[in-house]
């Protein structure tokens, strides 16, 4: 198994190349989803590959976020930088980079960010088909998940086995992002779960979205038999220290085909964690143990970090085995080769030797002196030596040639690939309807919908796919009731492998509706939704922030997609569509989607029947918590986003379809806010907000 270490910065390469690492994964510029980190520039990412593949350690670039149209241009130039400079892949999370990528750089590898949210065969197929090499997994799953997932999988599978674990499945969150304008898409999540939360009539604060570290130290030889590809470290805002040792007992373990020491497993702890370490996800086990927090005050351990900044920031440690040959003949010029396990080869020719007048160079001799590379990233193994009796060679020429094929080394490990680059050309802008958009409704429950809200002729009606298998017959009445209007079920975000029976009933359960569409939140569940005879519609998860993502989405054969509420107004009014496009106009924002259960874990057994849940903030802020499909949760805005009074903006951006999303509204509610959009009047409910559409994120 590949080990692949995090390199915040240049000094955090170092530490993890000399810890032992076989790969890192490292940010260049803005475009990544960890820009608070160093990152680096174009410059030190030349040299940093460099220093790697001398090394034998690959280099992985992450341009894991979502981008907007004038961030592509750049995008592209960092690629073609990356490209020439000899990166061995790059992470994407947007489908339209994957897309610019592939042409405009079309020989890097490309990996799926685990920011894609991949969790089940057909979405790691789907990474496939978009000519991903490999796919990091979603941090959520179980062993006999990700076992399922090696088995079947046609590219390689990545997890992470060390460090921080989001409340959120990772690409689905927009706390950050609502609460205070930084994007956790977009590589600048403040981290307001790690805060403080209360459950109201609770007198106590609790942190009931604060994960302990997870660490899968003493899992590894099972790892590497399901056939996890590669082991990932999180940490690119750690420091190098911490790099150094978590990297380094990794590293040690698997070089030795063993578990980390119980020595090791203190270290590992020492070196940052939050109460102790976690491996819930991992044993399908998840609950109250899996939570905690680093406590205030908490330093880092002095002696361990300054042996650790020791060790990478002196002499070399990472060391290259690299096998000699030598002949010494008669009449021949002295020829060295050297070779390494990579299969690089150099060679070099010295001057004849000489008619020995005293002492005749030996074998013995010739071996010793080429075995000498200290002071460089090389480890002599073997040295074979050819050598005639009764000639002589000076130790300076031995020196010379085995430097020069040293260098020669050198030079072959760090060659820059020979790599097309193509130019980036935007995408041809399409418009969007011209006239203002039509509306679609979204209810999260059967009792929301009511005759009264049918008749003021939505074109869109949506409804969770475990509702409409609830009410099948009565669904079936409507849609032969309603011909004009458009039914359609919404598929979970998240839906496990062993799940998928039950996702199958529901859909057929639709189909036997009448239903027309489905609305995805992955685009794993594309050929779930045409099985099944439904039109495919793009949900919020799949990140449309930009045109090229959109084009990629109609390519696939999406017949609308909702672009992200991440965006601007003006950016979503410009985005080129080549399908019909939808927007969030009303509705409590959707924040976090957890595989935890936030009700659960506040006591003992269920709580999702009892009187509406909600989490408050330090602010008194009220944050409603519900269950999603499959025993999950949701974490909703405490602020309802009101645009009725604004429709001279939402409706002049080329959408088709605006959508009203309904959480816990009655229906006579529903209906209500529904009349006051179609006509521009009524009142806006208490503390409501216009979310992001105005004030943007960074």
């Amino acid at each position: 198994m590949e080990l692949l270490a995090p390199a915040g910065s240049p000094e955090a390469l170092t530490a993890a190349v000399q810890a032992g690492a076989d790969a890192v994964y490292l940010g260049c510029g803005p475009l990544n989803a960890r820009r608070n980190a160093k990152n680096f520039s174009l410059e030190d990412l030349a040299r940093g590959v460099e220093y790697c593949h001398l090394r034998g350690t690959k280099v992985y670039l992450t341009l894991n976020t979502l981008l907007s149209d004038r961030e592509l241009p750049l995008a592209a130039e960092t690629a073609a930088f990356a490209s020439h400079a000899g990166v061995d892949a790059i992470l994407v999370q947007d489908l339209g980079v994957a897309r610019l990528l592939r042409d405009t750089v079309p020989d890097v590898d490309l990996h799926a960010s685990t920011q894609m949210t991949v969790h089940d065969l057909d979405g790691i197929k789907a990474c496939a088909d978009l000519g991903m090499t490999r796919v990091v997994l979603s941090r959520e799953l179980s062993r006999s998940a990700i076992e399922n997932l090696c088995a079947k999988s046609p590219v390689e599978i990545e997890i992470f086995v060390h460090g921080a674990l989001c409340m959120c499945y990772s690409g689905q969150c927009f706390l950050s992002a609502v609460l205070g304008g930084r994007s956790g898409n977009r590589g600048l999540c403040a981290q307001p779960c790690r805060l403080a939360f209360r459950w109201p009539g609770d007198k106590g604060n609790s942190h009931p979205l604060s994960l302990k570290d997870m660490s899968l130290a003493g899992e590894l030889r099972e790892l590497e038999k399901m056939g996890v590809a590669c082991l990932k470290i999180e940490g690119r805002m750690k420091r190098p220290e911490y790099v150094s040792v978590v990297t380094g007992i990794y590293a040690a373990a698997l070089r030795e085909n063993r578990e980390p020491t119980r020595q090791e497993l203190a270290e590992l702890e020492a070196a940052f964690s939050r109460q102790g370490f976690t491996q819930g996800y991992y044993n399908d086990q998840k609950g109250p143990a899996m939570f905690g927090t680093r406590p205030e005050g908490t330093k880092d351990p002095a002696t361990l970090f300054e042996k650790a900044r020791q060790t990478y920031s002196r002499g070399e440690h990472k060391l290259t085995p690299v096998w000699f040959a030598a002949q010494v003949k008669k009449d021949q010029p002295l020829s060295v080769t050297a070779w390494d396990e990579a299969g690089h080869t150099a060679r070099a020719q010295g001057s004849v030797p000489e008619a020995a007048r005293s002492r005749a160079v030996t074998e013995e001799q010739i071996q010793t002196q080429l075995a000498k590379t200290g002071g460089t990233v090389y480890a002599a193994q073997t040295v074979e030596a050819e050598v005639e009796p009764g000639l002589s060679v000076p130790m300076s020429a031995l020196n010379a040639l085995r430097r020069e094929v040293l260098a020669g080394l050198d030079e072959a490990r760090t060659a820059l690939p020979s790599r097309r680059t193509l130019p980036f050309t935007p995408p041809e802008r399409v418009r969007g309807r011209e006239n203002p958009p039509v509306f679609s409704l979204s209810f999260r429950r059967w009792a929301q919908v009511s005759r009264e809200i049918l008749d003021q002729d939505p074109a869109l009606v949506y409804l969770p796919c475990d509702e409409i298998a609830a009410h099948e017959e009565e669904v079936a009445a409507l849609v032969r009731d309603y011909p004009a209007v458009s039914f359609g079920t919404v598929l979970p975000r998240v839906a496990w492998d062993r799940e998928r029976p039950r996702l199958e009933q529901e859909l057929a359960a639709a189909q036997r509706a009448g239903v027309q569409s489905a609305l995805l939140g992955h685009m794993g569940q594309l050929s779930l939704a045409r099985d099944y005879g439904l039109i495919p519609r793009g949900d919020f998860g799949l990140g449309l922030t930009n045109s090229l993502t959109a084009g990629e989405l109609a390519r696939l054969g999406f017949a609308s997609a909702a672009v992200s509420f991440e965006s601007k107004l003006a950016q979503i009014r410009d985005l080129s569509k080549p399908l019909d496009t939808e927007l969030l106009v009303y509705g409590r924002l959707p924040l976090m989607l957890t595989e935890n259960c936030i009700m659960k874990n506040r006591g003992k057994g269920c709580h999702c029947e009892e009187s509406p849940q909600s989490l408050r903030d330090r602010k008194g802020e009220d944050f409603p918590v519900e269950k999603a499909w499959g025993c999950r949760n949701e974490l909703f805005n405490a602020k309802i986003l009101w645009l009725a009074d604004k429709k001279a903006d939402w409706q002049r951006t080329g959408v088709t379809y605006a959508r009203l999303s309904f959480l816990r509204e009655s229906a006579k509610t529903c209906a209500q806010v529904f009349a006051a959009y179609r006509t521009g009047r009524g009142d806006a409910p208490e503390g409501f907000t216009r979310g992001l559409y105005y004030r943007g994120v960074e």
